[in-house]
This record gives structure tokens, C-alpha cells and sequence, in this order.
């Protein structure tokens, strides 16, 4: 049995419980900027994440205008060329390793479910690989959201950092959704850490934990439809009296 998530909301998310049900990963966005001060009472919301003795491990690095403009181009170029020139695969590496090296049941299915189900919903058929890599590519634009943020980590820190971390970003999301904004989480820049890295000013010992893109969603964008299902608590959980 699986749980289908609810329609979007499209303003914003009056309670806890209506933030974490209206958030998902958007794909279009519209241009509209979003206010300074918006963008710092979001962060200031999800800096109450907690963390192992309270480390704090998170670096955010918020991009806009120009600077965003320059990623964008630096990176979208990369991925042409690696598509081009598979090799450059060595060039351009995930050091996180955010996904698996080998992929096992059910993960495998759920990926292949998503990554099929999005195709279909945005009109991309099996085989069309131009059409798979420009979607892609969408990634790297940030679908054109006018956020784009980049988060960092001392690589010096252990694994419980990453735990610590992925709370700081849900808070991150939910408080986005609580101003009406919306987001899309993204580990697709992580392969281009080698370019991100010295964009951003990034310290010598950092290491790329993922992208983000932010921003107020295109309602009038069909794939911003597009939910995924989740398994029912029955499926993931062991009672034990």
C-alpha cells in the first residue's frame, strides 16, 4: 500500500502539518525575486535544526543575479561537454557519493518509478535521450527559479554531520513553504563540485553536499502536478510491545 500525497497548495502553509504535505520538488518556476529579508527568516527558521552537540555543520551560499547567471552557464557547458565526452565522467565526480555504487530492490524500483513517471509526465518517451538530457540540464538552471543556494560541509566532520545537515535543509524547506515559496532539492550539481566549489568562494577543506533550487513556483507549469507516492507506515514499520 502506498500514500499518495495530497494537491499542492499554492499559497502559504498555514500549520506544520500543511507544510510538510504541500512540499515537493518543483520544476518551474516563475521569476519573480525573492525579498533579502525573506530569504534571511527562512534561514534563520531552519538554523533551529539540531545537531550533534551542537556542531551546527551547515554553510549556505545564496545565489542570485549575476553570480547565479555565471554557475548556470559554467555548469550547463560542462554537462554538454560530458555528454560529448564521456570520459570527462572522471573529470567531474560526486565526492559525497550522495547515491549508491550499486543499486538493490526496492530502491532501484522507486528510482526507476520516479524517474520514469516524471518522463512521462512531461511528454519524454523511452529513447528520446536529446530530450532526457535537456531535462536534465533543467538542473542546472535551477528551472529557473531566482534562488539558487549551494550547501557546504568541513569535510573534517563524520557522517552524523550529514544526518545533522539533512535536517537542517527539511527545516530549510518547510520554512520556504511557511512564505508562500517552494523548492527543489538538488544532488544533480554534485558531479560539477570541482566547478561550484571556486564559484562560490567555497573554504579549501569544503566539501558540496547538494544544490537548491528556491523561489515562488509557475502554476501554470503541468510537471509542477507531478507527486510522488510514499509507502504507508505499515510498510516501514515494526511495532514491538
Amino acid at each position: 500500500m502506498t500514500l499518495a500525497t495530497p494537491p499542492d497548495a499554492r499559497q502559504p502553509a498555514p500549520t506544520t502539518e500543511a507544510a510538510i504535505r504541500t512540499r515537493h520538488s518543483m520544476r518551474a518556476f516563475l521569476p519573480t525575486p525573492v525579498p533579502r529579508a525573506t530569504l534571511e527568516a527562512v534561514l534563520e527558521l531552519a538554523a533551529w535544526a539540531p545537531s550533534g552537540t551542537n556542531t551546527q555543520p551547515w554553510k549556505v551560499h545564496v545565489l542570485q543575479g549575476q553570480a547565479r547567471q555565471q554557475l548556470v552557464d559554467k555548469v550547463c557547458a560542462a554537462h554538454d561537454a560530458l555528454r560529448a565526452d564521456p570520459s570527462l565522467a572522471q573529470t567531474y565526480r560526486d565526492e559525497l557519493g550522495y547515491y549508491p555504487t550499486e543499486w538493490i530492490s526496492p530502491y532501484i524500483d522507486r528510482r526507476r518509478e520516479n524517474g520514469w513517471t516524471l518522463y512521462a509526465a512531461l511528454g519524454i518517451g523511452k529513447g528520446e535521450k536529446d530530450k532526457m538530457h535537456q531535462q536534465h540540464q533543467r538542473n542546472y538552471r535551477f528551472f529557473d527559479a531566482p534562488v539558487g543556494l549551494m550547501f557546504t560541509i568541513d569535510r573534517v566532520l563524520g557522517r552524523g554531520s550529514i544526518l545533522d545537515y539533512g535536517m537542517f535543509l527539511q527545516n530549510l524547506m518547510l520554512a520556504a513553504r511557511a512564505h508562500g515559496l517552494h523548492t527543489c532539492p538538488q544532488a544533480a550539481w554534485n558531479q560539477f563540485a570541482s566547478i561550484i566549489l571556486p564559484h562560490i568562494g567555497a573554504e579549501a577543506n569544503d566539501m558540496l553536499v547538494c544544490g537548491m533550487a528556491l523561489g515562488y513556483a509557475d502554476p501554470q507549469q503541468p510537471v509542477n502536478d507531478y507527486r510522488t507516492v510514499r509507502e504507508s507506515p505499515a510498510a516501514f514499520t515494526r511495532w514491538m510491545d
